[in-house]
């Protein structure tokens, strides 16, 4: 049997490590530049980066919108860090584009610049143990509605799941050697 069609939005930032990620788990992934690209998508990953200029480009390129009907009725998604953004219907301090589906308020640069990036355990409800890595990463302050937390990091919430098709980390699991978190996401597609 032929692995679930991933779709990676490749606009900017670690798109190819998730691509990668999703192969070592069978999955056939794809990369996503153009609402064509979608069409097939059984779920997607919109992966860490700059926030910003993610979502300026698939504003773009109408992929915003494209992005936002598909999860409405119900393809699965999944940001990492700038992706998890997003994602938030809120972001503090921020008037910037975003998809605005998740029940979920952030803040970004949450941990700091770069150069307090670092790797730690984790432990997530459904999952268990698994590393993250934190690059100029944000957290969740605050969710409401159907978004339900699955991890935290010294008190601040890191992992979120809304429904059964939209997932939020704010670490970068595709920058481990470890599977668990794209295996998850594979199982929701």
């Amino acid at each position: 049997m032929a692995g679930k069609k991933i779709g990676v939005l490749a606009m900017q930032g670690a798109f190819l490590e998730h691509q990668q990620a999703l192969s070592r788990c069978g999955a056939e992934p794809f990369l996503v530049r153009t609402a064509s690209d979608l069409e097939s998508a059984q779920g997607l990953i919109i992966p860490g980066g700059e926030s910003t200029t993610i979502g300026k480009l698939m504003k773009l390129f109408g992929l915003d919108t494209l992005i936002t009907e598909r999860v409405k009725q119900g393809m699965p998604v999944w940001g990492t860090c700038a992706g998890m953004i997003l994602l938030a219907k809120e972001i503090a301090d921020s008037e910037q584009p975003r998809l605005g589906l998740m029940d979920i308020k952030v803040k970004r640069n949450a941990y700091g610049r770069q150069v307090e990036s670092f790797e730690t355990d984790l432990d997530i409800v459904g999952i268990g143990k698994t590393r993250g890595v934190f690059i100029r990463a944000p957290y969740v302050e605050e969710v409401w509605g159907e978004a339900k937390i699955l991890s935290t990091y010294l008190g601040k919430i890191i992992m979120v799941q809304q429904g059964n098709n939209m997932l939020g980390t704010a670490f970068h699991p595709e920058l481990t050697s470890e599977l668990d978190v794209h295996q998850y996401f594979i199982d929701m597609a």
